[in-house]
């Protein structure tokens, strides 16, 4: 009887053991699919990119800009591209996942085009900016009060747009949440998520007690390694919080970060706010694929609240 007690521990024990590894392993092989921004294999955003045609934005981004630095609140080094212009207005624009301050070039020059000063962060874990994961937006979105600050010691009168595209767009949906100075006068956010919990599920092909247990050990070890639950980083609830007049932006064909989410977050914010469907796009290629409305709408909305 005492033997097969002890068997019975030893094999529950054995299997609490090899169950926790592959869960560690899970987690770890998650966490470094999604926000490892060094690891070999890794989702990425469906963008249709040209190689000469990205050659030739950075020159034309290096030739425009300078250099300009901050250091985040964890002592990190971080990166921007600042072109200043003479124009009270002054447009931080943010990019996407696992991009960087030049993968965003198109809106970057029609935006030049306006005469606004434009600062172009590489947001951390990304292009020149220190960092070893990547923050999801959330705590990108202290990094970015960070180069808010930045611009008001240049000038004191600034008025201040913040503009994001996809986990860009996340971002800059999260520091709407954020008690902002005055100087920020309008927020545009392009096809960002609800949540990181629900764009990751989306993109987990498993059935869904499977995808719940990936997701809380993926959750634990962005914990441990990237200092942050999954579950923090909710767009949608920071959102609710903006006093900061909203455009929201998102193209009815984008499948990456899925059209539903457009409305669920309009619907959450109850500041001043605008949407604009682009039939036909995807993801975050709305503002190319009808290029007139999409300008017209932003800059017009830019124009309302910075009068």
């Amino acid at each position: 009887m005492k033997k097969a007690v002890k068997v019975i521990v030893f094999i529950s024990v054995f299997c609490l053991i090899v169950l926790s590894c592959l869960a560690l392993y899970v987690g770890n092989y998650l966490y470094d699919y999604t926000l490892n921004p060094y690891a070999k294999h890794n989702i990425s955003e469906k963008i249709e990119t040209n190689e000469d045609v990205e050659q030739a934005s950075r020159l034309w981004l290096n030739e425009k800009s300078v250099n300009v630095s901050i250091e985040s609140d964890d002592h990190l080094q971080l990166h921007g591209y600042f072109i200043e212009q003479d124009h009270p207005i002054y447009v931080i624009m943010v990019h996407g996942y696992r991009g960087d301050g030049a993968s965003i070039i198109a809106p970057i020059k029609k935006f030049y085009k306006q005469g606004y000063n434009l600062l172009i962060p590489d947001l951390r874990g990304h292009g020149l900016s220190e960092g070893d994961y990547i923050g999801m937006g959330w705590d990108d979105r202290l990094d970015i009060l960070k180069w808010i600050d930045y611009i008001l010691l240049k000038n004191q009168n600034a008025k201040i747009v913040l503009y994001g595209v996809s986990m860009g767009g996340a971002t800059v949906m999260n520091v709407a949440g954020e008690k902002l100075p005055q100087a920020v006068k309008a927020i545009i956010e392009d096809c960002g998520y609800t949540s990181v919990w629900d764009i990751f599920k989306s993109h987990i092909d498993m059935p869904e007690i499977e995808s719940e247990l990936a997701m809380h050990m993926a959750s634990l070890v962005t914990k441990v390694r990237a200092g942050y639950y999954l579950e923090d980083v909710q767009p949608i609830e920071q959102v609710k919080k903006s006093q900061t007049p909203m455009l929201f932006i998102h193209g009815r064909e984008d499948h990456f970060v899925p059209f539903s989410m457009l409305d669920e977050l309009y619907q959450a914010a109850t500041c001043p706010k605008q949407k604009l469907i682009v039939e036909g796009a995807k993801h975050a290629n709305s503002c190319s694929v009808d290029e007139s409305t999409y300008y017209s709408t932003v800059f017009n909305f830019i124009d309302l609240y910075t009068k």
